[in-house]
């Protein structure tokens, strides 16, 4: 997906300068403007705190069409969405299961390579998220807790308080996660 076009096309939707959206997100116009030229990449945090500015959820920005005559069900691993803007050293994969903007679940398939995170600062976001990792390790932090995970453990929180996930391991670790109602 153009990340760039995107989030400028909704910006423009929503009748939002770039100079606003920068101001309401806590960012420069300048880092605006190379997003939205794809001259740089925003980490998942600094996106979070771009679509919250708008509003809207990484779920709805990353979107897509469902046939609406015909339910779907089931899905192929290349029909997963990937929702986590690819930068840095050790780009992290978050590939989203299904058009989350129509259900009251998201389901996420993530992938931490070692170095990677979801960036600086904490997120935040209504609701709870659950994972269970299946692969590796993570260093997760919620509020003032900050703990590694192995393989076969697992979290549930409230979205609410300020998180972070970061793989300071050696593999690469892989999440199956949950988040309701998809407000990421």
């Amino acid at each position: 997906m153009d990340i760039g076009h995107r989030l400028q096309t909704i910006r423009l939707e929503r009748g939002l300068s770039q100079r606003e959206l920068a101001n309401r997100a806590g960012l420069t116009n300048g880092t605006i403007s190379l997003i939205e030229q794809n001259k740089t990449s925003p980490s998942v945090a600094s996106l979070k705190r771009l679509l919250d500015a708008i509003p809207m959820s990484i779920a709805e920005f990353f979107a897509t069409l469902e046939d609406s005559e015909r339910p779907k069900y089931f899905y192929t691993a290349e029909e997963f969405t990937e929702v986590a803007p690819q930068t840095g050293h050790a780009p992290l994969s978050l590939r989203q299961l299904g058009n989350a903007s129509s259900h009251t679940l998201q389901m996420l398939d993530e992938k931490y390579p070692a170095g990677a995170d979801t960036g600086p600062d904490l997120m935040t976001h209504a609701g709870e998220e659950a994972g269970i990792v299946v692969g590796g390790e993570i260093e997760i932090t919620v509020a003032d807790q900050i703990r590694v995970l192995k393989t076969g453990e697992g979290y549930l929180f409230d979205s609410r308080q300020p998180h972070r996930f970061r793989n300071i391991g050696t593999e690469t670790c892989r999440i199956i996660s949950a988040c309701t109602p998809p407000t990421f």
